[in-house]
């Protein structure tokens, strides 16, 4: 197990321990026995990540002398399972009358660890994770990331008390997955820009340990694209830890914070309207957040040449519109299912007056050092475009079946998404949101001049 990983373990709060690297899997039975002593296990898979280990870890379970409550029970492999909370009920009914000195093992990929997260959160219950592939960062993270009623967001729960991530499963996991893994990550370095940005502004201070969790290997992990797009052993560990690492920064933080900025909300928005579930598989969350991180860099590099010195507070305060206007601009924009919760996160961020003047006032304060930490933070869009070319994963709009003014569009609709501070909420406490969209969209713009995928 890696120095930072260990690390991480030691000031858990909820996960006790990992076996993570080649031949992980054959210690599942000894992580149980440890973790859980005298309880039983019921080993909850479905058919495609039961046959990428599913044998291997019942066999340690049982040389481990673990008793089993039942025979493993698999979802099937078609269509793919979704992260829906109609499944989460489903799996707490089956756990349910198994009692509580029962113990969920979850074989799993993204999303049945958080079926199997909230399905144990929800009947009090502890659970452990097998990880089938380095696919998200949520194996160790507080919270699970659900649709509700058309509706996703992250319900809180604790994060496995035991992950087991075994190197030789993961190098051989799908591609699609690894892809979405480097998707995932990737968003990180926009995120902590907009991480920088509340802290500056005293909206939401920076944790230094948790940081340091978050991005202390983030770039490391991402050097060798082309690596993990030839299943390489060790561009694969980095990614597998550097996810790993960030659900632990997760964990630390109790909040999404560390890991997820504008670019998971342009992801979220096209997840609320069902765009990819029907697909099969579906649309995965890591492909729809890699073309977020490329609109969020993109929108950070033009907001970065804002002449914020000479802004004009008073002005601005004047022209920004009523919480009753935003109101009825937020709910023109999206679908029935999921516009009060959008108008809900929108208002709650709403400043106006005398409460703007002083936002304002604070930017203007606060930019110029901002603005270079924020550079040394981010890369181009065109570096991040490359980066997800090279390992294989959607860069452009197209390549996910986003067309150009729905793509448009969501550059408005993320910053109703979530109640987190990004530079989405920078652009509309300066008024300056369509000014920035209007100018990537322009034919100078970055946007204008990568209107396809061939012409990057």
């Amino acid at each position: 197990m890696s120095e930072l990983i260990d690390k991480a373990l030691s000031t858990a709060t909820q996960t006790r321990d990992i076996a993570f690297g080649k031949g992980a899997n054959k210690k599942t039975g000894e992580l149980f026995k440890k973790n859980f002593p005298g309880k039983k296990v019921i080993v909850v898979a479905d058919e495609n990540t039961f046959g990428a280990c599913g044998d291997e870890v019942v066999a340690s379970l049982k040389e481990a002398g673990v008793e089993f409550a039942a025979d493993p029970y698999i979802f099937p492999g078609k269509p793919t399972l979704y992260a829906g909370y109609e499944n989460v009920e489903k799996l707490r009914e089956i756990l349910r009358p198994m009692g509580d000195d029962v113990v969920c093992c979850s074989l799993a990929s993204g999303t049945l660890n958080d079926l199997a997260k909230l399905a144990s959160s929800e009947l009090n219950r502890e659970y452990m994770n097998v990880c089938t592939a380095p696919s998200v960062d949520g194996f160790a993270a507080f919270g699970a990331s659900i649709s509700e009623d058309g509706f996703k967001s992250t319900h809180s729960c604790p994060a496995p008390a035991a992950l087991v991530a075994d190197l030789d499963t993961m190098v051989a996991s799908p591609m699609r997955l690894i892809e979405t893994g480097y998707g995932d990550l990737i968003e990180k370095i926009p995120a902590g820009a907009d991480w920088i940005l509340a802290d500056a502004l005293g909206v939401e201070p920076i944790d230094d340990y948790v940081w340091s969790l978050a991005q202390s290997t983030l770039r490391d992990s991402l050097s060798d694209p082309a690596g993990c797009a030839n299943r390489d052993p060790e561009a694969i560990e980095k990614l597998a830890e550097a996810n790993i690492i960030s659900g632990f920064a997760m964990q630390a933080a109790n909040s999404s914070r560390p890991a997820s900025g504008a670019g998971h909300q342009f992801s979220h928005v096209w997840e609320m309207e069902g765009h990819g579930t029907d697909w099969d598989p579906p649309l995965s969350h890591g492909m729809k957040v890699g073309v977020g991180t490329v609109a969020s860099c993109a929108i950070w590099e033009e907001a970065l040449k804002i002449d914020v010195d000479n802004l004009d507070i008073e002005a601005i305060v004047a022209a920004t519109p009523s919480a009753a206007e935003v109101e009825k601009r937020v709910r023109s924009r999206h679908i029935d299912r999921i516009v009060d919760a959008a108008v809900e996160n929108t208002l709650v961020k709403h400043l106006e007056g005398d409460a703007l003047r002083e936002r304002l006032t604070k930017i203007k304060e606060v930019w110029p050092e901002l603005r270079e930490k924020a550079k040394k933070q981010l890369y181009t869009p065109h570096e991040i475009q490359e980066m997800l070319k090279t390992a294989g994963a959607p860069y452009h709009p197209e390549m996910i079946k986003i067309d150009w003014d729905r793509f448009r569009e969501t550059h408005f609709k993320a910053q109703n998404i979530r109640n987190r501070y990004t530079i989405l909420d920078l652009l509309v406490d300066l008024n300056k949101t369509e000014e920035v969209v209007d100018k990537l969209f322009s034919p100078e713009g970055f946007w204008g001049k990568h209107r396809h995928p061939e012409n990057n």
